[in-house]
């Protein structure tokens, strides 16, 4: 799995169906907006992994305004979008691939299985709505914007 997670003051999604008016799905204050990638090869652990180093990856300032506190420290709201476009593959050619991104069943599965463990380690937690087209607005601060892949975990560090 693959989070793109962005440090934002408030962010919110909007969805607009048959050219009806846009239906706000999930708005946040503080907190991080986090677009929520799934690939063929992940299963429930990328999930858990993803959740447990989101919630207390440390990119919140303290008040010596250093990256020291962690989303469960500071009660940061999240706002949790599907985004199966973090699979693109663009080595080649001019359109992307996304023949490793899952399939729409099983990336909603651990979509959805995300956000509950989110909800279950005590953050709020707002979504867009899985497979439709969406609009994204934030403000991002920092700005802060880092990308998290689950298969990192299996990889070592350069020391």
């Amino acid at each position: 799995m693959r989070a793109l997670i962005q440090r934002v003051t408030s962010a919110s999604v909007s969805v607009a169906s048959d050219n009806a008016v846009p239906e706000t799905t999930g708005e946040i204050g503080p907190g991080l907006v986090i677009l929520l990638g799934v690939s063929k090869e992940d299963g429930d652990a990328d999930a858990q992994y993803l959740v447990e180093k989101v919630s207390n990856l440390r990119i919140f300032a303290d008040d010596d305004n250093r990256f020291n506190r962690s989303a469960l420290d500071t009660g940061a709201e999240l706002l949790v979008v599907s985004q199966f476009t973090l699979y693109g593959d663009t080595r080649k050619g001019r359109r992307p691939d996304f023949n490793q991104a899952a399939g729409p069943e099983e990336a909603k599965r651990l979509y959805e299985l995300t956000v509950e463990l989110f909800r279950q380690a005590g953050m709020k937690v707002a979504t867009g709505r899985f497979q439709e087209h969406m609009q994204v607005a934030l403000e991002n601060d920092g700005p802060v914007t880092l990308m998290l892949d689950s298969a990192d975990r299996q990889r070592h560090r350069r020391g």
